[in-house]
C-alpha cells in the first residue's frame, strides 16, 4: 500500500506567543528540534525524541508535531500496530494506530491537541484507512490535572470526536480491565467493507460479542 503523506503547516496565537502546528514531519526535520522537559509521559523527553524519529522514518509512520520555535511542545503518532497486540493480528496494511498524543504542561488548555489532530486527518489523507486508538486509563495524566477517571475519560472522547473518532466495542482484556479504558476508531471514507469486516474480527475474539 501507498502511503501518501500530505505535508500541512498552521501558525496558531498562545498565551507563549506565536506556535507551529506541523506535519507529518520527516526524521530529518525532527533531528533538528529539541524535545521539550515536560513531554515525558511515556518516556524520557530524549527517548521519546527518538521514538519520534524512528515512527517518522517508518513507510507508513506520521508525526505531527506542535512547536514552540525549534522546541517541540506537542506530539500525535500513528504507525501500524506493534506485532505484539492482538491489532496486528489480521495483517491489514490500511489500519493505523494513533499510538499516542502529548502536550507538555505548560501549553496545555490552548487546543494544541485538536490542531495536531485536524492537521492529521486535513484534505482526507487518511480516508484510505481504519485509525484507530486505545485508551488507558493508566497513561492519562491524572496528577497534574487533577481530573476524575470519567471526566478524564470524557475529555478524550471529546478530542478524538473532533476528528470523528467514534467509541468502538471490543473483546480485548487490557481494554476490558477497567470501564474507563476505551476504544475509539474513524474508518475513512475510502476504506472497504472488507477491511472493515476485518477489523471487525480483530476487536472481536468471542464471536458471539458482535
Amino acid at each position: 500500500m501507498e502511503h501518501t503523506k500530505l505535508y500541512r503547516v498552521h501558525d496558531m496565537a498562545a498565551r507563549q506567543g506565536k506556535l507551529t502546528v506541523e506535519g507529518p514531519v520527516d526524521e530529518s526535520c525532527l533531528r533538528d528540534l529539541l524535545m521539550h522537559e515536560q513531554l515525558d509521559a511515556f518516556r524520557v523527553p530524549r527517548e521519546q525524541h527518538h521514538a519520534l524519529i524512528d515512527i517518522a522514518s517508518l513507510p507508513e509512520g506520521r508525526v505531527i508535531i506542535a512547536r514552540d520555535g525549534r522546541v517541540i511542545v506537542g506530539y500525535v503518532t500513528f504507525h501500524y500496530p506493534d506485532e505484539c497486540e492482538r491489532w496486528s493480528e489480521g495483517g491489514m496494511k490500511d489500519l493505523l494506530e494513533l499510538g499516542a498524543i502529548e502536550v507538555a504542561d505548560n501549553y496545555r488548555s490552548a487546543g494544541l491537541g485538536k490542531q495536531m489532530l485536524r492537521a492529521a486527518f486535513e484534505d482526507g489523507q487518511l480516508d484510505d484507512y481504519i485509525v484507530f486508538t486505545t485508551e488507558y486509563y493508566w497513561h492519562w495524566d491524572l496528577k497534574n490535572t487533577q481530573m476524575s477517571v470519567w471526566d478524564y475519560r470524557k475529555m478524550m472522547e471529546k478530542l478524538m470526536k473532533t476528528v470523528d473518532m467514534v467509541w468502538f466495542a471490543t473483546d480485548d482484556p487490557e481494554i476490558c480491565a477497567h470501564p474507563a479504558n476505551c476504544l475509539m476508531v474513524r474508518i475513512g471514507n475510502r476504506v472497504p467493507l472488507s477491511s472493515a469486516e476485518q477489523f471487525d474480527r480483530v476487536r472481536f475474539r468471542n464471536r458471539f460479542m458482535y
